[in-house]
């Protein structure tokens, strides 16, 4: 069987280890690979011959969904995930551009059993596998095309630097729009482990609930951002099941992990933007030391990816000096949907080989293990999630309420980025609450900046371009860990 498409791969997982559970939900079902399997059948007959190229996926976390990705990926068609918490107008936004004419959701996928008819795959390794949609710098968000290849390799690579395999279980904790649940469900299904989705109250509760749920389920594997690291770190103990915990998104700190590291897991700090599918580079750093700033190195490129330093004019930098990450190999997605300003970071090269340029600045250190410095332009990591200043300046200036505004991030104590907003009200009885409430109908809550400030002008300088060192400066403290 051809393993270079994600269902074709959960296929062969499916008839090595039939009765092997593949997702535990959230109400407590255990479903095998194989009852899965028949799952995605089922739902498939619905609709296989409508020619769908695009299907949205809005639903609540639980073997349905899981199913229903499966089901559109060996379709042939890409999913377009979506929370159902996300704003109406942000979700209509990304199934209009993403060309989506059937929604799946909890209603679509109810009382679905295994089927006894069987389809063929219908996917390739270039099909479009998913689109997902990030911040953009347009005032609307952009979305990454990532194809079937891209995720086989992904899986690959993460079976080559964990050991995944049947027994390991994987905590499902993060939304369905972020590059790190695509780590949590195709790493595991494609690598024959299971899947575990807790309950919903149990995801948003205290760390102490979440910790309770590992231990109950024997998860292995926890992925997710820096912060829930640090939540971990201030425990006596953690579920002695856990052999391996990565951290992704943002920057990890010496001080998140400094605990844990005595607790026996691995320990990993991750690096990649969604358009290279999910990570381009590991560092093991339980056994390692931190940089003298307390962080750590990104690592190695990943099985089936090169990671460069590079110039403006494209040439590789040498060890120590200062350039653009730039991304090849497996993991370089399709680039974007719609063509926006921003495809012109996925360069091909005189050889033939095609790069995408991040925006992230690092270097290489003389081990070969790579570093991280910050971005080029302004975009920032907010709770882990992109964020560009940008979009969330060009929803504000949308507002009725707002004549000019302008929006700038800044950095706490712990250097963990924060969004101000400066605005010149339109009108004298303006409301704080209704401009937040503008700004939540198409950005999703953690873009919203933490604090505003009105203003009677927005400040320029001679050539006419906001002067931001005009601009008041509200300081925040970081927490303390």
């Amino acid at each position: 069987m051809d393993n270079n498409t994600i269902y074709s791969r959960f296929r062969s997982r499916a008839l090595l280890h039939p009765d092997a559970i593949a997702v535990v939900s959230g109400d407590g079902r255990a479903v095998s690979y194989l009852e899965l399997d028949g799952m995605v059948d089922s739902l498939l007959a619905k609709f296989i011959d409508k020619g769908y190229r695009t299907v949205g996926i809005v639903m609540t976390h639980g073997v349905e969904m899981i199913a229903a990705m499966l089901a559109v990926l060996k379709s042939g068609a890409a999913y377009v995930p979506a929370e159902l918490s996300l704003p109406a107008e942000r979700r209509r936004y990304m199934m209009r551009t993403a060309g989506v004419t059937l929604v799946i959701d909890d209603e679509y996928c109810r009382d679905i059993k295994p089927s006894a008819r069987v389809f063929d795959d219908r996917s390739t390794p270039t099909s479009p596998a998913y689109i997902l949609y990030t911040s953009g710098t347009t005032g609307h968000p952009k979305g990454v095309v990532v194809e079937n290849h891209s995720v086989v390799n992904y899986a690959e690579a993460f079976e080559a630097e964990f050991g995944t395999r049947p027994g390991d279980v994987m905590l499902q904790y993060s939304v369905c729009s972020f590059d790190i649940f695509v780590e949590e469900v195709f790493t595991t299904l494609l690598n024959g482990a299971t899947l575990a989705i807790p309950p919903l109250d149990v995801a948003k509760g205290d760390i102490n609930g979440l910790m309770d749920y590992v231990e109950r389920h024997h998860v292995t594997i926890i992925s997710g951002f820096p912060y829930l690291l640090s939540a971990m770190n201030q425990l006596a103990s953690i579920p002695p099941s856990l052999r391996l915990l990565i951290s992704g998104g943002d920057v990890l700190r010496e001080n998140y992990i400094d605990r844990l590291r005595d607790m026996g897991p691995m320990i990993y700090n991750t690096y990649g933007p969604s358009e290279t599918t999910v990570c381009a580079s590991y560092y093991r750093c339980d056994n390692a030391s931190a940089l003298p700033d307390g962080t750590y190195p990104i690592g190695h490129p990943v099985k089936g990816v090169k990671v460069r330093i590079m110039d403006s004019s494209l040439r590789e930098l040498p060890d120590g000096e200062t350039g653009e990450i730039c991304i090849s190999g497996q993991g370089v997605s399709r680039g974007y949907a719609g063509n926006p300003p921003e495809q012109k970071n996925f360069v091909t090269l005189p050889t033939g080989e095609r790069i995408y340029c991040s925006g992230d600045m690092g270097y290489r250190l003389p081990d070969g293990n790579l570093v991280f410095l910050h971005r080029k332009d302004d975009q920032v990591m907010i709770l882990g999630k992109r964020v560009e200043p940008e979009e969330v300046e060009n929803v504000l200036n949308s507002s009725p309420m707002v004549e000019r505004g302008v929006v700038r991030p800044f950095t706490d104590d712990n250097g963990l980025a924060y969004l101000v907003a400066y605005f010149v009200p339109a009108r004298k009885d303006y409301s704080l609450h209704d401009i937040r409430q503008w700004l939540l109908r198409e950005l999703t809550d953690f873009m919203v900046p933490e604090f505003f400030v009105a203003v009677k002008e927005i400040p320029l300088n001679r050539h006419g371009k906001v002067d931001i060192n005009a601009l008041p400066i509200v300081l925040k403290e970081g927490d303390t860990q």
